[in-house]
């Protein structure tokens, strides 16, 4: 069975890294004992926990201080594998669940985005997270994952489509100068010069 051909480097390393950092994420809460972080709830921007994780080895230090800065970390809002909070909300594991899929597609199969689909992958999270904000709404957390994971992937299909534009720009301009360069070899009734 062979692989389908790579649509773009730049879009194979951008799932690589979205991979990497979701798998990071998926097992921050192994590389530490059963128990150890239980409730992290804080504000998005501020290091409310510090002193909670301050303890742990670098690597699950490293992702429980980025989601610290930016996450809220409600514990009621968030998934729990052995024993201990994930460093991000529900939301933001869809989101990077969302980003990872849609880029290891993209990865193999070149698929024209129409903005209006990302705008429209955009309004579940949009109504779900400000209904929770302006109302009494309490949204659960397989809502939060599947709306975050519509967002990831429209946000990652958007960017992707911005790396084959850059890209098909760039084989275009060196087309132009291997043409150009192709040209000025040529005598003026188009036959190659002859070299002397």
């Amino acid at each position: 069975m062979r692989l389908p051909k790579v649509t773009s480097r730049a879009v194979l390393v951008f799932f690589l890294i979205s991979a990497a950092w979701l798998v990071l994420v998926l097992t921050a809460p192994f590389m530490m004992p059963s128990g150890t972080l239980t409730d992290l709830t804080g504000r998005v921007g501020f290091h409310d926990n510090d002193q909670q994780f301050s303890s742990l080895s670098a690597l699950p230090h490293a992702l429980y201080w980025i989601g610290d800065a930016e996450c809220h970390q409600i514990a009621e809002r968030s998934y729990f594998l052995n024993g201990n909070q994930m460093p991000f909300c529900a939301r933001d594991l869809g989101i990077f669940f969302g980003i990872a899929v849609a880029v290891g597609l993209l990865t193999f199969y070149r698929i024209k985005i129409n903005p209006l689909f990302v705008i429209i992958a955009l309004i579940p999270i949009g109504i779900d997270g400000g209904l929770q904000l302006v109302t009494n709404y309490e949204s659960n957390n397989v809502l939060r994952l599947m709306t975050g994971f519509l967002a990831g992937a429209a946000l990652a299909m958007l960017i992707a489509h911005f790396m084959f534009v850059l890209q098909e720009d760039n084989e275009k301009r060196k087309r132009r100068a291997l043409a150009e360069v192709n040209e000025i070899g040529k005598d003026p009734d188009g036959e190659p010069e002859k070299v002397r």
